[in-house]
Order: C-alpha cells, then sequence, then structure tokens
C-alpha cells in the first residue's frame, strides 16, 4: 500500500468558529454603540448648558449647536457678580454653611437609629418601624404648615437652624432604612465578639459597625448633600434675608420677569453650582455604587 494512501483528511474549516468571533464583536459594538448614543443625548443638555455659558445673550436661543459663534466670558463675570451688592461666592458659602452641619447630623441620627432597629430588641419594635416607614410615604407638603409655626414660636426663622437641626432627629427616614436594610446583610458575629472583649454598644458602633457599613454612610452623605444643593423649597420658605440664600434662590433671583433676562449669567452660574456635586460624586463613586447595590444582594 503507498504512503499517499495514508494521506491526512482535510482539515474542517474553521468558518463557524469565526462567524462566532465576528457575530460576538458585531453585537458588542452594537451594544456599546447604542449606550453611547443614549448616552450622548442624555448629556446633550448639560453640554449645551456649558457651551451656552460662554455665549452672548443673543446666540444662546439662535441654535442648538455647541460651539459658540462669539466666545465670551461677560456671563461667567457679570453672573459671578451678580445683581445684588453680594457676589456669586457668598451665596456658595452660605449654602455650605447649612448643608455641611446638615450632611453630618444626618448621618450620626441615621446611622443610630438604623442601628437600634437592626440589632436591638425593643417593645414596639415592628410598630416604630412601620412609622418611620410611614414618614416616608407621607408627602413633606403636609407638614409645611406645621413646622413653620413651630420654627416661628421658637424664633428660628429667618436663619438656617430649621434648614439642618430636625435632621439630628433622623428626619430622614429613607437613609435609616437603607441602612437598616444594609446592615440585615452582615451576620453580627464580630459584633459579639467585640461585646465578648468588653466593648459597650456605641464602641461596636464605632469600632466594628462604622467600618463595615461606610459605602452606605457615604452613599447618605451624598444623596443628601446633592439633595440639599438643589434645594428650594425650604431656604424659600424661612430664609427672608438675601445676604443668608443659598445658590437655589440667588439663581432665581437672576430670572427677571420684568425685564429680559441675561440668560447667559443663568447658565454660567448654574454650571459653577454644578461643580461641587460632580466633584463629591465622583469621589465617592465606587463607595456610592457599593452603597446602593450591597444591601440588595447580600443576605
Amino acid at each position: 500500500m503507498s504512503a499517499t494512501d495514508f494521506s491526512a483528511t482535510p482539515a474542517t474549516p474553521a468558518t463557524p468558529r469565526r462567524d462566532v468571533a465576528w457575530m460576538g464583536r458585531f453585537n458588542a459594538s452594537l451594544r456599546y454603540g447604542v449606550l453611547l448614543l443614549v448616552g450622548l443625548i442624555m448629556l446633550y443638555p448639560l453640554l449645551w448648558m456649558v457651551a451656552a455659558s460662554f455665549k452672548p445673550n443673543h446666540e444662546i436661543f439662535g441654535s442648538i449647536g455647541l460651539w459658540p459663534q462669539e466666545p465670551t466670558l461677560d456671563g461667567v463675570i457679570s453672573g459671578w457678580r451678580t445683581g445684588t451688592e453680594y457676589s456669586f461666592a457668598t451665596y456658595l458659602f452660605n449654602t455650605f454653611a447649612f448643608i455641611i452641619p446638615k450632611v453630618v447630623l444626618t448621618v450620626i441620627s441615621s446611622v443610630l437609629v438604623a442601628y437600634g432597629f437592626a440589632r436591638f430588641n425593643m417593645p414596639g419594635k415592628r410598630i416604630w418601624f412601620a412609622a418611620m416607614i410611614g414618614t416616608i410615604l407621607l408627602p413633606k407638603s403636609v407638614l409645611l404648615i406645621p413646622q413653620y409655626l413651630m420654627f416661628r414660636e421658637l424664633g428660628w426663622l429667618d436663619t438656617y437652624l430649621p434648614l439642618y437641626v430636625p435632621c439630628a432627629f433622623a428626619t430622614e427616614g429613607f437613609f435609616v432604612f437603607m441602612i437598616v436594610q444594609f446592615l440585615r446583610g452582615f451576620p453580627p458575629d464580630m459584633e459579639e465578639a467585640a461585646v465578648i472583649d468588653g466593648c459597650n454598644s456605641l464602641q461596636v458602633l464605632w469600632h466594628v459597625v462604622v467600618p463595615v457599613i461606610m459605602p452606605a454612610v457615604i452613599s447618605v452623605a451624598l444623596f443628601q448633600f446633592m439633595w440639599s444643593m438643589n434645594d428650594f423649597l425650604y431656604p424659600l420658605i424661612y430664609l427672608s434675608s438675601v445676604e443668608k440664600y443659598p445658590v437655589a434662590l440667588a439663581l432665581k433671583m437672576a430670572i427677571d420677569v420684568t425685564e429680559a433676562t441675561a440668560w447667559n449669567q443663568v447658565l454660567a452660574m448654574s454650571t459653577i453650582a454644578l461643580v461641587p456635586s460632580l466633584v463629591v460624586f465622583f469621589l465617592a463613586q465606587r463607595y456610592f455604587v457599593d452603597g446602593i447595590t450591597s444591601g440588595s444582594v447580600k443576605g
């Protein structure tokens, strides 16, 4: 028998494998392309706001293009000076003057109350927890009048006290609920070991629990910071002096209904007011994502 009779059979063509790889790359490109398109559509209003800050006022509504035809810094300079005797820096300082204590008090009170609900047994615990959930479902607008009357009797009107003192009593039920759900996903073994070693409840909370729930704590602080930066109603109700106005009210004052509004100044100051929230978000992004997802996947 000749050697030619034992020749190897032809190899199976690799076309199906190449087709599968090509389809995988096509599907991935399609998904990323759709995500990129949707992302650009969602970001376009924000990009337009930033670009409009450098346009003359008459050019803002002339086209939807981003690049200004006549770039100018007049909107930023005039907007920073504002139309009052105070600069925009004053309103930024006023905003942080009540946001910082509000965030700190919210974090401390929410952690304390959530730890009590998650780890301690008390009479009527389920009833109190249900009442707290009820405060989440209750529209805050129904509390405006009784709160205003109470703060008026306390002499707190035209001060920042009504804006952050209630947060010391865990009035934000959503944050308490979020931390409780986060704590329920972790076994109390380390806490029991700390108690055996002689730690009291506050020591266990500070040295054992807080480091574990740090993603949830940072998420609470980030939510409260962003919501407070955008809050318009409560400062409008309790503050009457212009020198105490936060950024939200300062931007509203820039929109004059009696004459033409300098929209380039309004958009420029809106862009500047957005910067602190963006910086805080990107600095705490990793912890924020962990805090939102951990409570839902662990348990």
